[in-house]
């Protein structure tokens, strides 16, 4: 480990006096690809400093303790039970920091809700899920803007919606959001008091950029619409909305949002890139899993992971028996102690299968 960890901090050396060479600048690509090689190492590096700062420390506090005087002694004694103690949890920080990264880690994401049982309760869920993303992204200063959404016959509600976050390490922060989120609770329209269970899927894609995934403009049939809204009422008399079918893959987007149907082609086409790079990214997990002994779970979007139970305030992640009785402030986008839990499983599950390696 600390070969590697010697190399990663020769290599940071080297990026530093790159990026301080002042012709660096006039090539922008190669600057900005060289600052963030530099960047993502500079964690890593940082770590590797205290760890040898502080084995440094205990190595010289063990041989005070040779010394004669008494004094000394007390001082080295003192020294190495304030340094000991940190030395672990250093090491165990490395560890981490060693682990293979998601190449998707830093990416923009394009997230899809979706209505699925429970008819106009799950279209409010859907819009109050939303919302909540929506908190969760001003939290962090990301950007967020609409793809598409549908809205319900209910005004309030939506049967899905589409949307892209951007950001620092937006994929990092949500990819274990996708999967079926339950929600259970007594609706508006129920005069009995009985308590619902609805379902809603959503769906976490990193967003692909061109270089990730070519598509080929003959595998593409792009159909023109009017834009429509709630029971089919027409929005526009022009036809801007765009449907693009991926045809080797029978994959179908469509988007309606803007008045301009070259906007509506390119937002199309960024959630079509991000859904074919997705469908070839499991091809290859699927490939890579039959050689492995042990899989890290990832959060199948086909799993129930999630029930937000409102009767009693309760949220259950149902993959690390994680359960929060702050439901209301997590739908006020109070999110983040259970996706850093989540972080901590699945990080825990990666260490395991590379010491088992």
């Amino acid at each position: 480990m600390f070969d590697r960890l010697e190399q990663l901090e020769a290599r940071y050396e080297d990026l530093g006096l790159q990026l301080s060479d002042p012709t660096l600048v006039n090539d922008q690509k190669k600057f900005q690809a060289t600052a963030k090689a530099h960047r993502d190492l500079e964690e890593t590096v940082d770590a590797f400093r205290r760890y040898r700062k502080i084995s440094a420390g205990i190595a010289e506090a063990k041989a005070m303790l040779a010394d004669s005087d008494p004094e000394v002694k007390a001082m080295a004694a003192e020294e190495l039970a304030e340094l000991e103690p940190k030395l672990e949890p250093v090491e165990e920080e490395l560890k981490v920091l060693l682990l293979p990264k998601d190449p998707n880690d830093d990416k923009n994401i394009i997230i899809e809700l979706r209505a699925g049982t429970g008819g106009d309760e799950a279209a409010l869920f859907v819009a109050e899920m939303f919302r909540m993303y929506l908190r969760f992204a001003e939290q962090h200063k990301w950007r967020v803007e609409v793809l598409s959404q549908s809205e319900s016959g209910i005004g309030q509600g939506l049967k899905d919606v589409t949307a892209i976050f951007e950001g620092d390490k937006v994929y990092s922060q949500m990819k274990y959001e996708s999967g079926v989120h339950r929600v259970q609770r007594v609706p508006a329209t129920e005069t009995q008091g009985r308590v619902h269970t609805s379902a809603i899927t959503v769906a976490v894609l990193p967003e692909a950029e061109e270089v990730d995934i070519k598509i080929e403009a003959k595998d593409l049939r792009i159909d023109t619409f009017c834009s429509s809204g709630p029971g089919g009422q027409s929005v526009n008399t022009t036809y801007s909305a765009i449907r693009i079918t991926h045809l080797p893959t029978q994959t179908v987007v469509s988007c309606q949002d803007e008045k301009s149907q070259i906007k509506n082609r390119e937002k199309a086409m960024r959630v079509l890139r991000a859904r074919l790079y997705e469908v070839e990214a499991e091809r290859i997990h699927q490939i890579q899993a039959k050689d492995r002994k042990q899989q890290v779970g990832t959060g199948d979007r086909s799993e129930k992971i999630r029930t937000y139970n409102f009767p009693q305030n309760r949220l259950t992640d149902h993959r690390i028996g994680l359960t929060n009785h702050q439901l209301a402030m997590v739908m006020e986008g109070q999110l983040q102690p259970t996706i850093d839990a989540l972080i901590a499983h699945y990080t825990a599950e990666k260490l395991k299968a590379e010491a088992a390696a």
